[in-house]
């Protein structure tokens, strides 16, 4: 056996595996990634890949009230993901970044309607290049539902004609 020259520690010593340190990085993830699947939706958690053991202590995770007592909880929950292979762990974030893109591509897709309503009502331009865009659509509906949203706004009474425009729009695809 070598020593090592920086510390006097057999080399045999250094080759046996992760360092303490990595492996308590490795538990805080886990920890984290069990936080997160507790913050899912019942019907998401239901998508994740988990043993039945973890699901349910996920699940209980919501009915929890004490401030001490989540805590120790996702301790627990953290001790239950330490037991599975990164290969189980691979596969439960890979279909947690699916639960989460989507989300947040279709808020992204509803900001865009809600901002393309909002330049249909404020000026005409838009409207015509819409016209031009899809000239399948209902123009004259479309043109009566941009009146009385502008209506709407000026008398401040409750915007009916608004959330239409933005119920067509959706129903389009654009």
């Amino acid at each position: 056996m070598h020593l090592n020259e920086k510390n006097r520690t057999p080399k045999a010593l250094e080759d046996e595996g992760p360092s303490k340190s990595e492996l308590k990085r490795q538990m805080t993830e886990r920890q984290k990634l069990a936080e997160v699947l507790a913050a899912l939706s019942s019907d998401a958690l239901k998508t994740i890949p988990l043993d039945e053991t973890i699901k349910n202590a996920v699940a209980e995770t919501n009915k929890i009230k004490s401030f001490e007592a989540i805590r120790r909880h996702k301790q627990y929950l953290g001790k239950l993901m330490r037991a599975l292979d990164d290969e189980e762990l691979e596969a439960i974030q890979k279909r947690l970044d699916a639960i989460q893109g989507v989300s947040k591509a279709e808020t992204a897709k509803l900001h865009f309607l809600e901002s393309y309503r909002d330049r249909l009502i404020a000026n005409d331009e838009t409207f015509t290049k819409m016209i031009e865009q899809y000239p399948d659509m209902d123009i004259q509906n479309m043109r009566t539902l941009i009146r009385n949203a502008r209506k709407e706004k000026e008398q401040n009474k409750p915007p009916k004609a608004y959330r239409e425009i933005f119920r067509v729009l959706k129903e389009m695809g654009i």
